[in-house]
């Protein structure tokens, strides 16, 4: 019939009707987005497994340094143990807190354990004396400058902080980066892009052509116009890329997370025989400063208290294990790089069976024959002449922008964990958000703006996407930052990058 009803595809003469065409239209929409889901699942799976890996590791590690502690410490220390178990527990607690990225300071956790700690054993040590609390802290006070527990908590402190830094955002860009695609996958598809799908896809039917495939770069401009939006996470994309991967080789060399996190039981066995060995001076120094305390009407204890002898503490290393996670990781990580600029000829090879560039036999949009028009660069900007889709390049999508902005946050974070420093995150109950410097840190550059040692300042926060099956407690909870926001926060944080990209 003759084709002049027809709104999207040519109007000569044709075998569909107009409700046909229509059908055609909403179906082509809902294919292509269900064939971008399909490919952004892939990808989200390919990252959720990877953090699920890691995690699974590094909880593991956690696991067995406190089950260590728990089988050895009874016959080593008797009391001095049994009646401090909650000291240890809860050290182990807060370890995993801050892992899962609740909002406590590992450094002031630390020294906390370490205060109680010493606190506990200065009685048991001492029980002829009646030690109050206001003792015991003028006891902390003089006791901390003549290092009781020797050099351990300084050390454990410097390691375990860049290692616990490191391992938590290595962890958390994972479904960070999960997320974005997540969120990007679920764009719908503009009118204008609907139309063009609908005359790539399914017009040739119209036209009694159904066996003719669309021509290579037809495809391509047609895909490239839809998702000009898309193709602009490419930069931030690959920096998140690059900055897991320059994390993952910190995690498996200088703040190698199984030698720290595996060996914390063998640090604090050793901190507490630096105590013992050291105990009648650094009593004798305390009581100097402090005055001698009463004598305790109870009297002494039994010699239960002291060690009962030396018991030989091992680690038992999977350092092969972390070698093969990092590598693994590393391999999908530099794969995921150029996603979102392959994507187009993704869909178009796999998804649309799009023919070769050389066929002249193919459909180009009005029939079957060659495609001469140029392909289109990568996104929106570069979109003002594409012939097939009509793209508004003063538009951004605000979705997308938005996920561009987490990704630079989430970069920046790593940047930091890449040279020791924290920047805390906050659990939401409500979508990702948050804004920050957007410093993206792709390699060791970072060191050289950086600080080399963990700050002690308070830490930046930034907000995460919630993981279903951990216990995450945030401190507070945020709202998205309005669409005119975003775009403020987005030029404030571009333009100090290209100052030293």
């Amino acid at each position: 019939i003759l084709g002049e009803h027809l709104r999207i595809c040519p109007q000569g003469y044709t075998c569909c009707t107009s409700e046909m065409e229509e059908n055609f239209a909403n179906k082509s929409r809902s294919e292509f987005e269900a064939m971008m889901k399909e490919a952004g699942r892939s990808v989200q799976a390919t990252l959720t497994a990877q953090h699920r890996s890691f995690d699974s590791y590094f909880q593991d590690l956690l696991n067995k340094s406190e089950k260590a502690l728990y089988d050895a410490f009874p016959s080593m220390y008797g009391e001095l143990y049994t009646q401090n178990v909650k000291v240890f527990k809860d050290l182990y607690s807060e370890l995993r807190r801050y892992y899962r990225s609740s909002n406590i300071n590992l450094e002031e956790a630390l020294n906390e354990f370490w205060t109680r700690l010493l606190e506990r054993l200065f009685k048991l040590m001492n029980p002829q004396y009646h030690i109050t609390d206001e003792y015991l802290d003028c006891m902390v006070k003089h006791a901390e400058q003549h290092k009781p527990f020797g050099e351990v908590p300084r050390d454990l402190k410097v390691k375990a902080t860049r290692a616990f830094i490191a391992a938590r955002s290595y962890a958390q860009g994972f479904l960070v980066g999960s997320d974005v695609v997540k969120k990007v996958s679920q764009v719908s598809l503009s009118h204008e892009c609907t139309r063009a799908i609908m005359k790539l896809m399914y017009c040739p039917h119209c036209r009694g052509m159904s066996s003719v495939r669309p021509c290579s770069n037809y495809c391509l401009n047609v895909v490239k116009g839809c998702l000009a939006n898309q193709a602009d996470l490419n930069t931030e994309w690959k920096y998140l890329m690059d900055s897991l991967i320059v994390v993952a080789d910190r995690i498996d060399g200088p703040y190698n997370v199984d030698n720290v996190i595996g060996t914390i039981h063998m640090r604090i066995a050793e901190a507490i025989s630096n105590l013992q060995d050291n105990k009648d001076s650094i009593t004798a120094k305390v009581f100097q400063g402090c005055g001698n305390p009463k004598i305790s009407t109870k009297g002494s204890s039994s010699e239960d208290k002291k060690r009962r002898g030396k018991v030989t503490l091992e680690a038992k290393s999977s350092a092969q294990a972390l070698e093969m996670l990092v590598l693994d990781a590393k391999g999908n990580l530099t794969a995921l790089k150029t996603y979102w600029i392959t994507l187009p000829g993704s869909l178009c090879s796999k998804k649309v069976m799009a023919s070769s560039v050389s066929d002249d036999r193919c459909w180009n949009g009005m029939t079957k024959g060659s495609y001469l028009p140029e392909v289109m660069g990568d996104g929106l900007a570069n979109q003002i002449n594409n012939p097939e889709v009509e793209v508004d390049i003063t538009k951004p999508d605000m979705t997308i922008r938005q996920q561009i902005m987490q990704l630079k946050i989430m970069t920046n974070r790593l940047g930091n964990a890449n040279v020791g420093n924290d920047v805390d995150f906050q659990d939401t109950s409500d979508d990702m958000s948050g804004s920050g410097s957007g410093d993206s840190c792709p390699d060791d550059v970072c060191g050289k703006r950086l600080s080399k040692s963990p700050s002690t300042r308070q830490p930046e926060t930034h907000a995460i996407p919630k993981q279903s099956g951990h216990g995450v407690n945030g401190a507070s909870s945020r709202s998205l930052p309005s669409a005119s926001l975003l775009l403020l926060l987005s030029v404030a944080v571009i333009a100090p990058q290209h100052l030293w990209r």
